[in-house]
């Protein structure tokens, strides 16, 4: 039996995996570029010093954080957000995938992003399982922008060529056109197939001039600006600019650069412009109307033939005067003033009528449209002035105003409201009787009428888009007959009548419309009076026959005798005839009780009326109670005289009255009797003829009340009477 003891095996090769994880730090610091490692399952097992300074942090090896990669952040280059689990260092150890020339972009804990070239292998053990991967990887951030800056340029040259503004080709030496853009082609009408390949010289209208073009070129002039016809497509001719220079190698004439600008409407707008000076030095000469041109000083510097007839002048001696030399001296300092803003630019234009004196002193009236032309910096060159002759105008329009003033001169003076309107019903005019009529002055431009308010005659309201004078607009007829009521600001209303009549020019068409508002106030009220005055005539003969009956019954049942009951019946009669005087002068309109009272009293005291005193508010008492308080104030004024405080020297009487609020908040009249002074007063034994008809006229025909005192020192007499029995 043998006894061979058998040696151990050789020692077991490292793989790629092992012998990096067994390396010194200092190894991979050695890496030119930022290395780390990661094992089968992704956990970061190494770096080096420049890669942690990439990432802007040093991960701590063992550090679950750490997976795939060291990097706060992975993006796609796109700017897509890439997570740890699928970027390429997780394919590598998941798939056995290699990456070569990869691009990520890693985002520092700062913030800062940086564009990484990867290069990713995969490291398997002797089994031919991965054991993990390592990635070397690098900052390429300057060449990414390098290729970005030199892709923008690229672009933006191509841009230039194909977008630029005005046409740009390319021809080679052999005249072939090797590349046109956008605008070369729109300006010509043709498609890039139709262009491009064929000899410019096809595209030259005139032969010579491309013959030129191309041999200055051969020669390595430059052109600037050449001017050239082109043919379109559709035929017409363009008129272009060409400006271009040539590109020589090893001397050898390559191609030519061609800007082509189009002025074709530029060579028309010239060539309509020298036309439109032809016409305009034609017109300015055949012109019916003055025309001029002077400078800052307001010399004539050109006139035409039509301002030379105009002021009866000659072309000489006007361009040797200023046109303040012709003007009236009264009109020079206005058009100077005028010309002056102008050349300054505070306007730019203005229009002026003035007066011109011709050589013989005739006047003329001119209408002066003066304008400037200015350079291109908005400097004044020379001032343009059209003038027409407007004297026979001028003097129409004197005629038709002084026609005016003497017809508004007419409205004014007439004492009817006078205004008028536009066809549209819009006021015009109206006079000082029609701002007395409607209370307020009136606007130029309100409608229809001048009233504030108006009624028809029933009370009714009126609107005034149908009052007569819209009536007389609308239907382009006179109104007659018609009747309204104008209110006024302060309440007050007017009757009247209108007299709309429309007015029409001398073709017959509707201008506008006059109005005549005649006030029929006082007609009315004479018309209200006279109707008042009847029925109260026939109202007051059966009161006062009713009356004199009454006071001669009254006055024969208590009379001593024939003689008696004469002078009191008399007494009676006047005293009631001076009632009737009063309200038949005040039309039986209200009476002031203070003139109805001192006609009483000075007629029955005589010379006594010395020592009477009257005083009370103002107040106005309806024909009624000017009848009652008459016949009441006359039986005490009697009294007075032939018993009372007026029968003495020394005696005094004092008769006042006032407005009173009762309980209940109601307003009556109070008029206090107060004699004093007299002989002493007894109470009569009996009531007589006086007391009763007293009663009579207060208390029972004013439902008033009569408080007579016989006091010792003198009668003292309190009549009440409702104020609404008062102004009824």
């Amino acid at each position: 039996m043998s006894n061979i003891e058998e040696f151990p095996a050789a020692a077991r090769r490292l793989t790629e995996y092992e012998a990096l994880l067994a390396a010194a730090p200092s190894v991979l610091d050695a890496i030119p570029g930022a290395v780390y490692l990661c094992d089968h399952e992704g956990w970061l097992v190494r770096n080096n010093s420049e890669a942690a300074e990439l990432w802007g942090q040093r991960p701590a090896m063992g550090d679950n954080r750490y997976r795939f990669c060291g990097s706060h952040a992975l993006f796609l280059p796109d700017g897509t957000p890439l997570s740890h689990d699928a970027c390429p260092m997780a394919t590598a150890v998941f798939t056995g995938s290699a990456t070569r020339n990869g691009e990520v972009v890693i985002e520092r804990p700062d913030g800062s992003r940086f564009t990484a070239l990867v290069n990713i292998r995969v490291l398997k053990g002797h089994d031919g399982r991965i054991q993990g991967a390592i990635n070397c990887f690098q900052d390429i951030s300057a060449h990414k922008e390098m290729e970005e800056d030199a892709r923008k340029k690229s672009a933006d040259l191509e841009d230039f060529f194909e977008n630029s503004a005005i046409g740009l080709h390319i021809v080679g030496g052999d005249g072939i056109i090797q590349r046109a853009n956008k605008a070369e082609l729109a300006l010509l009408g043709y498609t890039s197939g139709e262009y491009v390949g064929r000899h410019i010289a096809e595209f030259h209208v005139d032969a010579p001039v491309i013959g030129d073009i191309l041999h200055k070129l051969s020669c390595g002039e430059k052109l600037d600006r050449y001017p050239a016809r082109l043919r379109a497509r559709d035929g017409s001719i363009k008129h272009v600019l060409v400006t271009s220079n040539s590109r020589f190698q090893d001397g050898e004439f390559i191609n030519t650069r061609c800007f082509t600008t189009d002025v074709t409407e530029l060579f028309e707008a010239e060539r309509a412009r020298r036309e439109s000076d032809e016409r305009l030095a034609a017109t300015y000469e055949a012109a019916t109307i003055g025309i001029a041109e002077a400078d800052s000083e307001g010399h004539l510097l050109r006139v035409n033939d039509a301002l030379c007839r105009m002021l009866g002048r000659s072309r000489e001696e006007l361009l040797n005067m200023t046109f303040l030399d012709y003007t009236q001296a009264e009109d020079r300092q206005e058009d100077a003033l005028l010309y002056n803003r102008q050349i300054s630019g505070e306007i730019d234009n203005y229009l002026i009528r003035k007066r011109a004196i011709k050589p013989d002193g005739t006047m003329v009236y001119l209408d002066v449209h003066s304008s400037s032309v200015r350079d291109a910096s908005g400097g004044f060159r020379y001032g343009v002035r059209v003038l027409q002759d407007v004297t026979v105008a001028q003097q129409m329009e004197n005629r038709i105003r002084e026609s005016e003033r003497h017809m508004r001169d007419l409205l004014e003076a007439l004492p009817a409201a006078v205004y008028t309107t536009d066809a549209t019903g819009r006021v015009t005019f109206f006079n000082n009787a029609a701002v007395e009529m409607s209370g307020r002055p009136p606007q130029i431009g309100d409608m229809w009428c001048v009233t504030w308010r108006l009624y028809n005659t029933d009370g009714s309201p009126l609107p005034h888009d149908q009052c007569p004078m819209a009536v007389a607009l609308k239907e382009n007829r006179p109104v007659r007959g018609a009747e309204a009521v104008a209110e006024r600001p302060d309440g007050r209303r007017i009757p009247f009548i209108p007299y709309p009549t429309p007015l029409h020019d001398a073709e017959g068409n509707l201008i506008g419309a006059i109005n005549m508002l005649v006030d029929i106030s006082e007609r009315k009220q004479a018309d209200n009076r006279q109707k008042i005055l009847i029925d109260e005539l026939n109202h007051r003969v059966k009161n006062t026959l009713a009356t004199v009956q009454s006071l001669a019954r009254q006055t024969a049942r208590h009379a001593d005798g024939l003689e008696d009951f004469v002078d009191r019946f008399e007494a009676r009669v006047l005293a009631l005839s001076r009632a009737h005087d009063l309200l038949t002068r005040r039309h039986w309109e209200n009476a002031p009780l203070e003139i109805l009272a001192r006609e009483v009293l000075v007629a029955v005291a005589g010379e006594a009326v010395s020592r009477i005193s009257i005083d009370g508010c103002s107040v106005e008492l309806n024909s009624r109670t000017a009848l009652s308080m008459t016949m009441t104030l006359n039986e005490l004024a009697t009294n007075a005289v032939k018993y009372g405080a007026l029968s003495t020297d020394s005696g005094k009487l004092a008769v006042t009255w006032r407005f009173q609020e009762e309980a209940g908040h109601q307003l009556i009249l109070v008029l206090q009797w107060k004699e004093e002074g007299g002989p002493p007063v007894t109470p009569p034994a009996r009531r007589g003829m006086g007391s009763r008809l007293m009663e009579r006229c207060i208390e029972r025909d004013l439902g008033g009340e009569l408080d007579l005192a016989f006091e010792s020192d003198g009668v003292n007499c309190r009549v009440s009477v409702p104020i609404e029995t008062v102004q009824s």
